[in-house]
């Protein structure tokens, strides 16, 4: 097939980084053909993708990488992040494969459903969800159709948030008085584990309530990390609520409890393969650090005589929003705060949760939200975020 240019096109999708194919064939014909193919990249933070199977020079089957936990069960295939290069003005057909796993040792779910909408970025910032999706029920394949605008598109489950956003965020916080971070710990990479804390320190400690918030345990759920993003940004504001709310509380946030799985473009488990929201029972501090830090942290604040008035892990999952805790014997004070942080959710935000309360987080749907009317997007996770840790102050203070 010849192009326009009269160079011959390369159809075969290449898996390869495109500086090394400009050391290898630059100044030459086939260098120049190579830059009309299509290619796909994954090899940066957060990056994710499995073989990809070329159809036809507009078709692709890409096969959502995945991951399993230290015993090798437990495939969750709930994160995919990777680059387009040279479609633009060509219509293209991908199908996402491979999304069949195995969740709490039940095989056959998948975290891709019938109601995903994919997003696209042309620039890495600004994400818009696909209009076109076509969902496959006997194979368990999701199909996206487009033209892309530009010549380079990137793809995600949901908008990712990477430690470079946090990082940025942070830089943009730099210098703020009401806003001390520290590092609690390392990661098994030798991350830094970090505890954020917002509050007036003009005023004593014993006459605020304490509320904690932590994201991130898993590291596909990046819409908790903007919703982090956005309690941050209104804690440290200029408005009178906040203010208000930093005189009268500390706020403790941990806002990345996985950064090499974020890192990496993991799924649910961290680099030694544990789920750091099912180990806690556990103290490993070589095979799981990031438990270690954030639990010696939290029990070294209560035995210091500082009391938690209210904890929320904060998590993504596919249908609805959740409260999860402690429901059964010994849960009656849980259900209480439970109760009373919905109903303030459901009056500050666009919080929606049909079936009520559950059994150790805040689950935040990824697919459409009847308030929204479409799936929550990076500004709507940003205003659920001041939203919520007002809705959380309501809970707690008299």
């Amino acid at each position: 097939m010849v192009s326009d240019a009269g160079v011959p096109e390369v159809v075969t999708a290449i898996q390869v980084n495109q500086k090394e194919i400009t050391g290898l064939f630059e100044g030459t014909n086939v260098f120049a053909a190579l830059l009309l193919a299509i290619t796909f990249q994954w090899n940066f933070e957060g990056g994710s993708l499995g073989k990809v199977e070329t159809v036809s020079e507009s078709y692709y089957r890409c096969a959502v990488n995945g991951e399993s936990d230290h015993e090798g069960r437990n495939r969750q295939a709930t994160w995919y992040y990777f680059r387009i290069d040279g479609g633009m003005r060509r219509q293209l057909t991908i199908d996402l494969v491979d999304l069949v796993g195995e969740y709490n040792y039940q095989p056959g779910t998948h975290g891709v459903t019938k109601d995903t909408r994919p997003v696209y970025s042309y620039d890495g910032k600004i994400w818009k969800f696909f209009d076109d999706v076509e969902w496959n029920e006997a194979a368990t394949n999701l199909r996206i159709r487009f033209t892309p605008e530009h010549q380079s598109v990137w793809i995600a489950h949901i908008p990712p948030y990477t430690n470079r956003d946090l990082a940025n965020l942070l830089r943009d916080l730099q210098g703020h008085p009401y806003l001390q971070k520290e590092s609690i710990g390392k990661s098994v990479g030798g991350r830094d584990i970090l505890l954020l804390t917002v509050t007036n320190p003009a005023i004593p400690e014993n006459r605020k309530r304490v509320i904690w918030l932590m994201a991130r345990q898993h590291a596909w759920e990046a819409g908790t990390s903007w919703v982090v993003e956005g309690a941050l940004r209104y804690l440290l504001s200029s408005e009178a609520g906040a203010a208000r709310l930093r005189d009268e509380c500390i706020f403790k946030v941990n806002p990345m409890a996985d950064p090499d799985g974020v890192a990496r473009g993991g799924v649910r488990y961290n680099a030694n393969g544990y789920d750091l929201n099912r180990n806690w029972d556990i103290i490993d501090p070589k095979l799981m650090p990031e438990i270690y830090a954030l639990r010696r942290t939290l029990w070294d604040w209560v035995d210091s005589g500082h009391q938690i008035d209210l904890f929320v892990t904060l998590h993504n999952q596919e249908k609805e929003d959740l409260i999860e805790g402690l429901i059964g014997e010994g849960g009656i004070r849980f259900k209480e705060l439970a109760e009373r942080l919905s109903t303030q959710l459901k009056s500050k935000t666009t919080f929606y949760s049909p079936t009520g309360l559950s059994d150790s987080g805040l689950e935040l749907s990824v697919e459409q939200i009847p308030a929204l009317g479409h799936p929550p997007t990076i500004p709507d996770r940003l205003e659920f975020g001041a939203g919520l840790v007002q809705a959380m102050a309501s809970v707690v203070l008299p």
